[in-house]
């Protein structure tokens, strides 16, 4: 048997049961693809039966309001995706009459779809021969092929969707895809595979030359920067909070938060009060003050350090309008300002 052939008969013996594989509606696969861009399966699974639960249909999802789709997204991260997920169903359903796409070319026009996805989705939905290529892809193909040329550079990319494109099987191409995919996610793993059980053992050049532990090469990220955020979480005697949405570009982008100070460095209590920003939020210096964690909660994100504390203000009134804490839960938040809502006792 060649490549794809021994692919194909070790995932016919191995695919795991997944809801996403029963079925060839794009609507499904789309969404299974992006709930599961940099997530693994099993954190996403319950969230692609959440949202499938609750959005049976692109013209459910379409319909929803921002908030209760990032709600329902809350702790996967990478909220682009959520807001991109909604603008695209949108877009089917005004432009294109709640018809998907059917070519690769088609795809590539939705919001937050990529040559992944739209690879994915043709090959599966409308077996159309185009390649997927994702961390998996790159890990089997790199030590399969002996491949040094780092994953992450444009001679990288385009040598490596060349080379898949030269295998995948034309009369199959969808469920070869998932295989590949599915073999580098369970035998080709990435730390300690068990290359003795492995069907492509006979023919791994990194197997052969012992470099395993290396391939696939990448070349090393952006320097992670260091971020200090103070939340400021009002209290007031009728049980009200400020509460507000961040409208800015970035990764939290329209999800809600607590009044935040960013400093330089962390601040300590004895500088807390002499902040400049602090009096914007007072009629008067007078107010009381503690502070959740003395030691800064860090939240970790792909391209920078949050360390986080949480000031705990009490008022007797707000200065301002605010929102009841009793209505916090049911706004999308950052996991962070989950996590603390969670555990913090406001009564």
């Amino acid at each position: 048997m060649n490549f794809n052939q021994i692919l194909n008969h070790w995932y016919s013996a191995n695919k795991r049961d997944l809801p996403w594989r029963k079925t060839k509606q794009p609507y499904a696969i789309w969404l299974s693809e992006i709930i599961l861009q940099q997530t693994q399966i099993k954190q996403g699974l319950p969230y692609y039966e959440a949202f499938i639960t609750k959005f049976p249909t692109v013209f459910d999802l379409a319909k929803a309001k921002e908030d209760t789709v990032l709600k329902l997204w809350q702790g996967l991260g990478y909220y682009s995706r959520a807001r991109n997920l909604h603008a695209s169903a949108k877009y089917i359903v005004t432009e294109l009459n709640g018809i998907f796409p059917i070519t690769y070319n088609s795809l590539l026009k939705l919001k937050g779809v990529g040559d992944y996805t739209a690879s994915a989705i043709a090959s599966i939905c409308y077996n159309e021969a185009t390649a997927v290529v994702d961390g998996n892809v790159y890990r089997v193909l790199a030590r399969y092929f002996g491949i040094g040329t780092p994953i992450n550079t444009t001679q990288g990319i385009k040598e490596f969707k060349s080379l898949a494109t030269s295998l995948i099987d034309k009369k199959n191409p969808g469920d070869y895809n998932q295989a590949i995919m599915e073999f580098g996610a369970r035998q080709c793993k990435p730390k300690n595979p068990d290359c003795n059980a492995c069907p492509l053992n006979k023919g791994c050049v990194a197997l052969q030359k012992n470099k395993i532990g290396i391939l696939p090469i990448k070349l090393k990220k952006t320097k992670v920067s260091k971020k200090y955020f103070n939340f400021l979480v009002f209290v007031s005697d009728d049980n009200n909070t400020l509460f507000e949405k961040r409208t800015e570009k970035g990764i939290w982008k329209n999800l809600y938060q607590f009044p935040l100070i960013e400093t330089d460095n962390s601040l300590t209590i004895d500088n807390f009060k002499k902040h400049p920003l602090i009096s914007l939020y007072f009629k008067s210096i007078d107010f009381d003050f503690s502070l959740y964690n003395n030691i800064d909660i860090i939240h970790k994100l792909s391209h920078q350090h949050l360390h986080t504390k949480f000031w705990i203000i009490k008022v007797d009134k707000l200065h301002t309008k605010g929102l009841k804490i009793s209505k916090l839960k049911a706004l999308p938040t950052p996991i962070l300002i989950s996590n603390f809502i969670d555990e913090f006792n406001f009564e």
